[in-house]
Order: C-alpha cells, then sequence, then structure tokens
C-alpha cells in the first residue's frame, strides 16, 4: 500500500545505546577488565596476562598514531607465530590502519610487489628475514615502508634492518591509549595475499563484521568453549591464523606460541601446558603422526584439531585418533576469512568404527554457525545441484563471512560475485545430508577418455599405502585417452616402494581408469602452509620419468 507507515521504524533508531559496529577488538579489551590476571600468552618461557597483552597491544597502536599511520594506511607484517604477531592483530586496527600479515616463505619479488600493491605504511620484521625484506625493499617501485625490528631471543641469527626495535617502539606508546573502533563494521581490517600460481597474487579484503563472526564461530565450530589452551601450529600470516588470534582472545584462552613446526617440541608443548586445542593442514598432522617420538594410546594427551584441505585423507584422520587428537574437519580460503564450512557431527558418528567415522569427517560439509550458506551450484544456471553425491558443480558462499573484494581490481571482484554468490573454483558434490563433499579443483580434474577422475579420489587410495608419506595426481597427456592420472610420491622414512607396486595397489582398490598411469618418486613441493603445488607438478609431468625407490 502507497505510503504505509512501518510502526516498527518510527522513532525507533540507531544510537549509541543500542548499536555498536562489531569488530573483534572488543574481545581483547573484554578478556582484559573480565580475565585482567589470566594468562593470555606464552612462548619460551616468556608470558603475558590478559591485561598485559592489552596495554601491549595499546602502547603499539599510540606509537603508531605518532607516526600519523591511520585510516586506510597498511601496516604489514613479517613474523613467524611469536608473540608480536599475535599482538599486531589488534594493535595496527586499533590505530584505525588495515594489516598485511605476509606469508613469511615467499620470495623478495612476491615481497615487494604485495608492499607496493598494498602501499604499507610500516613493516614489521622479525631478525630471520631481515635479509629476505632487505632484498624486497631494494625492489619496491613506490615509497618504503618504515621498518621496526622485531628481536627474538629465541633467534640467533639474522640483523636489525629498522629504525626502531619492537619493545622500544612500546616503551615510547601510551599505554593509556585510546583504541580507534569502527564507525561502520564493513571498515577493511586485514589485506591477505591469494597464493595465486600464476601472475601476481590477488589482494583480499576483509572487514571488522567478518572478523568478529568468524571468530566467533570458530569457538562454535571447533567446540573450544571458554579458556582453550590453543597450540599454534597454524600460521597466523594464513588468513590471519583463520581469525583465531581474536577468537583466543573471544574465549580468554591460552595461546601457546610456536617459531615453527616441530613435532617433538610440539608433543613437549601439549604435555606442559596441557594444550587443548590445535589447527592445521593435513601435512601438520601427517608429520605429527609418523613421527619417532609421537606418544600412542593412553600416553598420548586428548586434543581437538581443526585439519582443512580439499579433502583430508582418511588415513590421517584415522592416524591422528592413534596420538590423542580428534580432528574435525573445516573448509575455505582467503576470501572467507579461513574456514567456513565445517563437517558437522552428528550423535553416533563416535560410536562407528573408525574407517567408517573418517570417511564422514573428511567431508567439507555445511556452513560455518554464522555463515549464512555454502552449497554446490550448477555456474551455468546458478541453480543447486541435486543431493545425489553425483552431479558436478562449482562450491560457492554466501555470507558475512566473506571478504570485501580484492584490492584494485574490480574485475576480478565482479567475477568472484558473479550471480549473487562467492565463485570458490572448487568443484564438488551435496551429498543426501546436503554436506558438501570437494571432488577436485577445477584445474585438477583429469578427464580421461571423457571420464572424469577426481583427483583427491586417487590420493585418498595412495594415501593408505604403508609407505606413502604425501602423495599428488595430476593429469599427463596420453595420446590414447587425451590426459590419464600421474601420481607424484614422497615416500616415508626408510620406506621402499615401485611403480608397479604403487599401481597395483590402486587398481586392487579403484576402478582401473582411475589408477595411475605412472608414479614418480621424490620430494613434493608444498606452500608453507603445506598446500601441496600441483602446478609445478604439472610442469614437470610431461618430462617426468617414473622412478623406483
Amino acid at each position: 500500500m502507497v505510503g504505509k507507515q512501518n510502526q516498527y521504524n518510527v522513532g525507533l533508531d540507531k544510537t549509541p545505546a543500542n548499536y555498536v559496529p562489531l569488530t573483534p577488538l572488543s574481545f581483547l579489551a573484554r578478556s582484559a577488565a573480565v580475565y585482567p590476571d589470566l594468562i593470555s600468552t606464552i612462548y619460551e618461557g616468556r608470558s603475558f596476562t590478559w591485561a598485559q597483552t592489552y596495554a601491549r597491544c595499546r602502547r603499539l597502536a599510540s606509537y603508531l598514531a605518532s607516526r600519523k599511520i591511520g585510516e586506510g594506511d597498511t601496516v604489514a607484517a613479517m613474523l613467524p607465530n611469536i608473540p608480536a604477531m599475535n599482538e599486531v592483530h589488534f594493535a595496527v586496527p586499533m590505530a584505525g590502519a588495515v594489516l598485511n600479515a605476509l606469508n613469511i616463505r615467499l620470495d623478495a619479488p612476491s615481497i615487494a610487489f604485495q608492499l607496493d600493491h598494498g602501499g604499507a605504511k610500516v613493516i614489521l620484521v622479525d631478525p630471520e628475514f631481515s635479509a629476505v625484506i632487505t632484498e624486497a625493499l631494494g625492489l619496491m617501485k613506490g615509497p618504503k615502508p618504515f621498518v621496526i625490528d622485531v628481536n627474538d631471543a629465541s633467534f640467533a641469527g639474522g640483523k636489525q634492518i629498522g629504525g626502531i626495535e619492537y619493545e622500544d617502539a612500546l616503551a615510547q606508546g601510551d599505554e593509556s591509549f585510546v583504541p580507534r573502533l569502527p564507525q561502520d563494521e564493513w571498515e577493511a581490517i586485514a589485506l591477505s595475499y591469494t597464493s595465486g600460481t600464476t601472475g601476481n597474487p590477488k589482494g583480499v579484503v576483509t572487514h571488522h563484521r567478518g572478523a568478529y563472526l568468524n571468530a566467533v564461530s570458530n569457538i562454535l565450530a571447533g567446540n573450544l568453549g571458554q579458556h582453550p589452551v590453543y597450540l599454534w601450529t597454524l600460521p597466523m600470516f594464513h588468513c590471519n591464523g583463520w581469525c583465531f588470534p581474536w577468537t583466543i582472545a573471544a574465549s580468554a584462552g591460552i595461546n601457546v606460541c610456536l617459531r615453527k613446526v616441530d613435532p617433538t617440541k610440539i608433543f613437549e608443548l601439549i604435555r606442559r601446558h596441557e594444550v587443548t586445542h590445535m589447527a592445521g593442514a593435513p601435512i601438520v598432522y601427517n608429520t605429527l603422526i609418523n613421527a619417532p617420538d609421537a606418544p600412542k594410546g593412553t600416553a598420548a594427551r586428548r586434543v581437538v584439531g581443526l585439519i582443512a584441505g580439499a579433502a583430508p585423507p582418511v588415513a590421517v584422520l584415522e592416524g591422528a585418533e592413534s596420538i590423542g587428537i580428534k580432528l574435525t574437519h573445516v573448509y575455505g580460503l582467503t576470501e572467507v576469512y579461513g574456514p567456513a564450512s565445517v563437517c558437522a557431527e552428528q550423535p553416533g558418528w563416535d560410536g562407528l568404527p573408525a574407517d567408517q567415522r573418517a570417511q564422514l569427517k573428511r567431508r567439507q560439509g555445511v556452513p560455518y554457525p554464522l555463515e549464512e550458506a555454502v552449497t554446490v551450484i550448477d555456474p551455468e544456471t546458478m541453480r543447486e545441484v541435486p543431493r545425489d553425491g553425483e552431479t558436478i558443480g562449482e562450491v560457492m558462499f554466501r555470507g558475512n563471512i566473506v571478504m570485501k573484494g580484492y584490492l584494485k581490481n574490480e574485475k576480478a571482484t565482479e567475477e568472484a560475485f558473479a550471480g549473487g554468490w562467492f565463485h570458490t573454483g572448487d568443484l564438488g558434490v551435496l551429498d543426501e545430508h546436503g554436506y558438501v563433499i570437494i571432488k577436485d579443483r577445477s584445474k585438477d580434474i583429469i578427464i580421461s577418455g571423457g571420464e572424469n577422475i577426481s583427483s583427491v579420489e586417487v590420493e585418498d587410495v595412495l594415501y593408505k599405502h604403508p609407505a606413502v608419506l604425501f602423495a599428488a595426481v595430476v593429469a599427463k597427456p596420453d595420446g590414447k585417452w587425451g590426459e590419464v592420472p600421474c601420481a607424484f610420491i614422497e615416500l616415508k622414512e626408510n620406506a621402499r616402494a615401485t611403480e608397479a607396486e604403487i599401481i597395483a595397489f590402486c587398481r586392487a582398490q579403484m576402478s582401473g581408469f582411475k589408477s595411475p598411469k605412472a608414479v614418480v618418486f621424490g620430494p613434493i613441493p608444498k606452500t608453507s602452509t603445506g598446500k601441496i603445488q600441483k602446478f609445478m607438478l604439472r610442469g614437470q609431468v610431461d618430462s617426468a620419468k617414473a622412478i623406483s625407490a
């Protein structure tokens, strides 16, 4: 009816009393006020309380503000999982700026591109990376950022290249600094670059609202509860540590920092600090499972682990249970703040045999508690595929836990959001319960004689072989079939296998046309977050020759 007035809008407006923009900065303020004396961070014999962490973050924010760093400015960080890396996730947005956490395994040209593209005004640097950052600064085309050195007593090497050391900067800051909270929760909080395989990576811009919601979703999906003891096996630079710096602040837990993944040290920290939760890629858990000193059975402390990947191998899910780690599978991308879907467990799963339980738990699952939707859609019709476990479509997300877009790349942003959904580029199916199951990246599906072969399916069989530590399958050109599966295998220490043995093993467990037609043994290239770099394997496959080990 024209002119009809909605009574619920009259005089009922947003005011400071009933509306505050969502920001994960509020989690730190609350934990510092409610639990000031509880431990927030532990690292190499040093610890901080939540009150101390809040004060340190305000000091750094104050120092940045004194250098005229504020709204719209970028602050980069080239740091491992040390306390300062956790602190910058709060201090930088407290100053009104945007955090660009750099991948610590990048080369100088890649770093230079990102610093230029994001326009970093300041960069915090650990001495381990002083050489690569010095080279990157020399390659930059635009103004160079001011460097803050972050010394680490546990690391011997490197050198100071900056204008001030981190602790000195904090000393110059004001502990009573009033954080600049966002006026609009849509304001950017972080800039993260995708690990592009060709060309320059895209800069993913995320906002305060999404970071807040995903931080809470982590608590719900990962069963963290209050006061978890979280071990940092996941790089904090990777999608802002899946938002876990903010998650642990929201749950008033303990950040057990870890400079690098070391199985012996991980088991030691789990025991000493009574770790309850951790997260990482399949490679992390696979490394722990195969560690000689891995505790087994009753000797293992029970830990809840989040695992992410296209489809973690059943062998990893089963193996983790044998060393006390109960895994929950999550899935996501940089564009959705890290994990934004979870294989939500159903009552009764714990009573199933291990192999059946693992098959259920390896699915990508359903939306995170505070994500609106994840499903599989036909990209041509933009309709959801049938729940038959067979019809392949593209996995897509929709909701508040989706990026603002790509920095300075409107075309890519429009393409990513075509049809009102975020297109992941992953291919999958829906099972009868509506759980997403990824079959492959669109570029990784192998089409052999007109039949689609999921490289993930072949890899899962390979991981069941007792000699296989890591496996990857890519397409190999074939004169008769167009392309066939080629397996790259990294063997466990002191293990041996032959090409014929591997192929026969696969043929015994799956259709012959899906089995590898060639096997290459040797180290498999991986990113710093444990993802296998298939694009490098595809570059090798034409000239690769099967080598028995």
